[in-house]
């Protein structure tokens, strides 16, 4: 899909790194810029003598730049492909340099030996009996951390949700931390989400509950773990913080071959340098939503760019559950801009309340509003549409632009509902495929 200046945005890490590509959007800082069908470079120059070379491909895109910065996509990286979108015709005629060959070679020859290391993976010998004892074991560990927890949970439930005081707290860290040594980080997150809700509006105790509600659910689940049928024990595997093996899932997980158009992109920062980020699809012909989710480390950026609104003729390989709806990218091929369906208001719900139904510790669902209506009531912005308004969680920026780009008029939100709040990721003219606004990285 062709580039705008919202799409190159959202590819950015961290708010600073788009601020900063901004800042370098000028032309005379970048005294060599060219572009073929499969690349765009340039040199930057910077507070050296000798210009920072920075090139993306535009397959990815993914970006290469020799300066120090250990974010992905760097500052350079971003602002190059900026000045594309802005004035393009400063790229044409111009060869491409060797050293952006050299590295687009060298992504090609990386790619390939990837393969040839996963298919030598496959082919080796799988030792069953190993493989289960080793299950056993990790489930075992689980099990005895799950019940300790739900005795804790008791225990905090006995003293009253008063007690909850900052000193009372750092207790709530110290369980999380048991489990992680008992190889259930997923529970360990779920403790640390709560112990952040405490004290934290009018209405936290109650949000407060319900999460630790759903932590000792997760906890019965896990005592009953035998009596659950295999998709909610996949379930409740995840709800640990147990991931599947991409390789088993690629191998066997069900997979679905479609036109899948992105309807949003949100980035999060988790602990130690963290960066999450989930992908929302559709599919055109199926009518499925699948979810993406990518973790990267250290600043580094992601294997695979995802525009929002592109479309790909994608098969995607889905992990086990009862939720269904994360999935692993086969193999994709940019496909044409189109408009994909989308449901009406009640049959949003209706997926919602499934969804909840099929697994209680189900996150984040994604809607899609169809001609909602931005509006601003004391100080926080309301998405409203057939009647309901939904509480937005959006930041203060994003909202004016939001507001700018609808101009008051009905337009298209799709976001993710977590129960309480709606954060929106993208909006766009209904009956449209081109992306109206869509949220800045954070």
């Amino acid at each position: 899909m062709a580039l705008t200046m919202d799409s190159v945005l959202a590819l950015a890490p961290d708010e600073a790194s788009a601020k900063a590509a901004r800042g370098l959007t000028a032309p005379a800082k970048w005294p060599t810029l060219g572009a073929d069908d499969h690349s765009v470079w340039g040199e930057c120059q910077g507070s050296g003598a000798k210009p920072y070379q920075t090139s993306a491909d535009l397959n990815g895109p993914a970006f290469r730049c020799s300066c120090p910065s250990r974010k992905f996509p760097c500052k350079h990286g971003l602002a190059l492909l900026l000045i594309q979108v802005q004035n393009p015709d400063l790229f044409n005629g111009k060869a491409r340099p060797e050293w952006v060959t050299e590295w687009l070679n060298s992504r090609e020859a990386k790619a390939q030996k990837k393969e040839e290391r996963q298919a030598v993976a496959a082919a080796q010998p799988v030792d069953p009996a190993a493989a289960q004892k080793r299950q056993s074991q990790r489930w075992t560990r689980m099990s005895d951390a799950a019940q300790e927890l739900a005795q804790w949970l008791s225990d905090q439930m006995a003293r009253g949700i008063g007690s909850f005081n900052p000193e009372a707290l750092k207790q709530w860290h110290v369980m999380a931390a048991r489990m992680v040594d008992a190889q259930a980080p997923g529970l360990a997150q779920r403790i640390r989400d709560a112990a952040q809700v405490v004290n934290q509006g009018e209405d936290w105790a109650e949000r407060l509950l319900r999460r630790l509600g759903l932590l000792y659910l997760a906890c019965e689940a896990v005592s009953r773990r035998e009596s659950l049928d295999a998709d909610l024990q996949a379930e409740l595997r995840m709800v640990l913080g147990w991931p599947y093996d991409k390789a088993e899932v690629l191998e066997q997980g069900a997979k679905l071959r479609d036109r899948w158009q992105v309807l949003g992109v949100a980035q999060q920062e988790r602990d130690d340098r963290l960066t999450e980020r989930r992908v929302w699809l559709q599919g055109q012909d199926s009518g499925r939503r699948a979810l993406v989710l990518d973790h990267a480390h250290g600043g580094r950026g992601f294997e695979q760019a995802w525009l929002t609104g592109a479309v790909f003729d994608a098969t995607l390989a889905f992990f086990p559950g009862t939720g269904a709806s994360r999935a692993l990218c086969v193999d994709r091929v940019e496909a044409p801009p189109c408009v994909v369906p989308q449901p009406d208001w009640a049959m949003e719900w209706q997926a919602v309340a499934e969804r909840v139904a099929a697994s209680p510790w189900t996150p984040l669902h994604p809607i899609v509003m169809r001609r909602a209506v931005a509006v601003m009531t004391g100080g926080r912005m309301h998405l409203v549409a057939e009647g309901q308004a939904l509480p937005a969680a959006i930041g203060t920026a994003d909202a004016w632009r939001l507001l700018a780009a609808s101009g008051g008029h009905p337009v298209s939100v799709m976001g993710e509902w977590d129960g309480e709040v709606f954060q929106p990721l993208t909006a766009w003219q209904p009956g449209e495929a081109v992306v109206l606004w869509q949220r800045l990285a954070s």
